[in-house]
C-alpha cells in the first residue's frame, strides 16, 4: 500500500509541476533619477520602457495599488521568441504582439490566452527621487 501511495504521488508531482515562468531571469541593476526622463511614473497609471536589461528590456508602470513595479518585457508566451510586450491604448494591459497575449500591468498575470505565465517581475525600491531595479 505505502509503496502505491508513494507512486501516486511521485507521479502526481511529476505531472502537476509546469515549467514555471520560463524567462530568464539575468542579473539586473538598474538606477536612475525618476525626473525628467522617468517623470511619467509619478502619475498611477504612468509607465516608460527601459531598454537594455533583462531580456527585452524593462516595462516600468506605477500600479495604483503597488506602486511602481518592474517586468521584463520579454512575453512569457514562448520566450524563446523574446517578443518585447508593449501598453495598449487602455493604459491598464501589455500585449504581446507575437502571440496576442494580453497581461495586467497591476500584477503581470495573464488575462488573455495563449500565455498562461505571468511576466518576470523584478524588485524595485523608489525615493523621491530615484529609482533602482535589481534582483
Amino acid at each position: 500500500m505505502r509503496k502505491l501511495v508513494l507512486v501516486l504521488l511521485t507521479g502526481i508531482c511529476i505531472f502537476s509541476c509546469g515549467k514555471g515562468n520560463q524567462v530568464p531571469s539575468p542579473p539586473i541593476n538598474f538606477q536612475a533619477d525618476i525626473n525628467p526622463k522617468y517623470s511619467a511614473l509619478n502619475s498611477v497609471g504612468g509607465y516608460a520602457y527601459v531598454p537594455g536589461y533583462g531580456v527585452a528590456g524593462l516595462l516600468l508602470y506605477h500600479s495604483q495599488t503597488r506602486g511602481i513595479v518592474a517586468y521584463d518585457r520579454c512575453s512569457s508566451y514562448q520566450p524563446e521568441k523574446k517578443c518585447a510586450v508593449t501598453v495598449d491604448d487602455t493604459g491598464f494591459q501589455a500585449v504581446d504582439a507575437c502571440s496576442g497575449s494580453k497581461f495586467s500591468l497591476e500584477d503581470g498575470t495573464p488575462v488573455k490566452a495563449p500565455a498562461t505565465q505571468s511576466l518576470r517581475s523584478y524588485q524595485v525600491a523608489t525615493t523621491q527621487f530615484t529609482i533602482q531595479v535589481f534582483n
